[in-house]
């Protein structure tokens, strides 16, 4: 389908969208050629529209989501057939068409792209010569239903031919992602102290593991379904170890605010920060190797500068950092641990397999449209049904807005403007109104320079290509779905009207009085962020406690680690809600807006947790010989019931949090881990509490402020 040399040069919405094109071509050609242009017309419809749910996935998810999206786009499209005459019909149509279609975001994510369909199903039938007859309509959605129809088949055809490829690339993206985290990881060893509000270094590292979280997510939903062969099974263990590698990774920021500034403490930084970036080339090998399928180059991931620092004295004997920096060292080697096993896993040495496959499944994105997950949406208080109800305002004042003004020969552009810049939050919508603006100026211009053209073969070429490239770009970057998305939608009028011409003046003006009208509406029946945040903050602590209760306990060599990976990838999901609260509730009116620098708080707290538990965990599993196992599990017990009772979303804390002292940390123990290990786990446990204590008092901060949001 694609060019092997080719391909192994894309990433996977590019191939995907250049199997889109190709599908939507052949059928382009073939309905051509069978009905004529007002067959292929209708055909198109159906197969841009199905073609929408068509994203790299599973074969399996693959068809029920384009079967999905063919048959809403073939019922949107006879309903306005139908209701065309009558205006006083079709604008309540397309008000309820996007109720609906906005009310599926109710099932979370997966239902993004079906939640488009009917919108555009409504917009590419009305831009077609209107029917003359209830006859010549069904006959247009006959056509629809084929067009659907074989771009079902031409989906499914694509997903098992291009299912290798994207679950390499997949699992390549995650790698990429992960020696990103060690590069900035890499560049907060050499920060200064943190201040309050959080440093470009820590906004790049936040930025870093909201990207991993969702490559990680993409790579479990394509990896994880099959274990048949052997590469399915390399390929999943060398994800597994990507994911255990970024916990050990989460450990390495611990105590580094203890080396100090000084020329000592400045070198210890540097050798660690040049460590971490070593690791991160180890691990673009490593994605190289996967992405190309060529051999893993020879490279040596050795600690390094570690064994100087290791053999010098670069701290006097006395100073307490000494004793730090043996902690230190040995957190950095189990990184390089791990990454040996990558490199082994690499070089054809055994799977890393802890989980059955029954238990893999588990850590898949859910699927299928359960009709219950409507009914917590079933109130004005959910942001999913605020939402629906204000595109669907909007786009009925659109209707008959567009039917009002002189240049009326395309009204539902104005829809369509309208459309794709209200989102569901008031960040993305402007941030949409930008790249709609901007994406159509040059998109008319493309359009007026094709037109010195002027031959046909140009114009449909143009049409294809901008398809492919809006479909490619439509979730990487809108600014380039905008350009291609004009293309399409002015050579699509043309080739409905090729007497008209291309209509670009009238697409300009209807781009910008939509963004406009978006931008308006934007602030009808608003969804701020202070009013979901309570919810997303006692899932934070909820999943804190529970990664806790989980990691803090005697391991079991034959024991399972499913529920351990599972309390963790929650914690990072609901960390990531976090991230992006933060980054929404930035462009809100101030009367509303949370405050940034609290947020920061949490996430800083909340990841040093994360680190205190994954240093815990990592010395539990890899040197419980060197501990008292009755001494170790009453301190684990103990600092459970601690951090418990910290994090419950129940507890009525008598001080304030504005007016409690901060605890000060606990000093380094007398010996170093190598000689007494206890006194090192207990510390760490102490860390870990007063950690769990400041989650709670700075969401107990965040849900005072947005309660008291909510009441003005």
């Amino acid at each position: 389908m694609i060019p092997r040399a080719l391909s192994h040069r894309l990433p996977a919405h590019i191939i995907n969208g250049i199997a889109v094109a190709l599908g939507v071509g052949m059928i382009q050609v073939l309905m051509t050629a069978l009905g004529g242009r007002s067959a292929a017309l209708g055909a198109l419809t159906g197969a841009i529209c199905a073609s929408l749910a068509d994203v790299p996935l599973t074969p399996g998810r693959t068809w029920r989501r384009v079967l999905l999206a063919g048959s809403v786009a073939t019922a949107v499209t006879f309903l306005v057939h139908v209701s065309r005459p009558y205006p006083a019909v079709t604008g309540p149509l397309i008000g309820l068409v996007a109720f609906a279609s906005m009310m599926a975001l109710a099932w979370g994510p997966r239902a993004g792209p079906v939640s488009f369909v009917g919108i555009l199903a409504f917009i590419f039938t009305m831009a077609a010569p209107p029917p003359e007859s209830l006859a010549e309509s069904v006959s247009e959605t006959a056509w629809t239903v084929f067009g659907a129809a074989l771009y079902f088949g031409w989906s499914l055809a694509a997903s098992a031919v291009l299912q290798p490829r994207y679950r390499t690339l997949a699992l390549a993206a995650a790698l990429g992602a992960t020696a990103g985290l060690l590069r900035s990881r890499a560049r907060l060893y050499e920060e200064a102290p943190r201040s309050g509000d959080g440093s470009t270094e820590l906004q790049d590292w936040i930025e870093n593991e909201a990207r991993l979280d969702e490559r990680l997510q993409l790579a479990r939903d394509l990896l994880l379904e099959k274990q048949g062969d052997g590469r399915a099974r390399h390929q999943t263990g060398l994800l597994l170890l990507t994911i255990d590698l970024r916990d050990t990774l989460l450990a390495s920021e611990l105590d580094t605010e203890l080396l100090g500034h000084d020329s000592p403490g400045e070198r210890v930084r540097r050798v660690l920060a040049t460590t971490l970036l070593s690791y991160a080339l180890a691990i673009d090998d490593i994605e190289a190797s996967v992405r190309g399928g060529g051999k893993l180059r020879e490279r040596k991931a050795e600690p390094g500068l570690l064994g100087t620092l290791a053999g010098d004295s670069v701290f006097e004997e006395k100073d307490p950092r000494a004793r730090l920096l043996v902690a230190l060292l040995d957190r950095a080697r189990r990184l390089h641990d791990d990454l040996l096993q990558m490199q082994a896993l690499m070089r054809g040495g055994p799977v890393y397999m802890p989980l059955q496959q029954a238990d893999l499944k588990l850590f898949i994105s859910a699927e299928g449209w359960p009709l219950s997950a409507l009914k917590r949406h079933a109130t004005l208080r959910s942001p999913v049904l605020r939402h629906a109800l204000r595109m669907g305002i909007a786009l009925f004042s659109a209707y008959f807005i567009g039917e009002a003004l002189p240049w009326a020969s395309h009204p539902v552009w104005l829809i369509l403007s309208v459309a794709v810049v209200l989102r569901g939050n008031l960040e993305q919508t402007i941030s949409r109104r930008n790249a709609r603006v901007a994406g159509t100026i040059l998109g008319c211009l493309l359009v007026l320079g094709l037109s010195r053209f002027g031959a046909g073969w140009a114009t449909a070429t143009t049409f294809l290509l901008a398809v492919g490239v809006a479909h490619s770009f439509a979730t990487q970057r809108y600014l380039v779905t905008s350009i291609a998305a004009t293309v399409m939608a002015l050579l699509q009028a043309h080739l409905a009207f090729p007497d008209e011409g291309f209509a670009v003046f009238e697409r300009l003006a209807d781009t910008f009085l939509g963004a406009l009208l978006a931008w308006g509406f934007g602030y009808v029946l608003p969804s701020w962020e202070k009013r979901a945040l309570p919810g997303v903050i006692t899932r934070v602590r909820k999943a804190l406690a529970q990664l806790a209760t989980e990691v803090l306990r005697w391991p079991d060599p034959a024991g399972s680690e499913l529920q351990l990976r599972l309390a963790r990838r929650e914690v990072y999901e609901a960390l990531g809600a976090i991230a992006a609260t933060a980054q929404r509730t930035g462009v809100e009116p101030s009367r509303v807006r949370l405050p940034l620098v609290t947020l920061a708080a949490l996430l800083r707290h909340s990841h040093a947790l994360l680190g205190h538990l994954a240093s815990l965990r990592g010395t539990l599993t890899r040197r419980q010989d060197d501990l008292n196992r009755a001494e170790t599990e009453l301190a684990l017990q103990l600092a459970v019931a601690e951090m418990t009772q910290s994090l419950d979303t129940e507890r009525k804390r008598e001080v304030p949090a504005a007016e409690a002292a901060p605890e000060d940390a606990p000093g380094l123990p007398k010996e170093v881990a190598t000689n007494a290990l206890l006194p090192w786990v207990q510390r760490r446990l102490k860390l870990a509490e007063q950690a769990a204590d400041r989650v709670a008092e700075t969401a107990d901060t965040l849900t005072a402020v947005a309660s008291a949001g909510a009441q003005r």
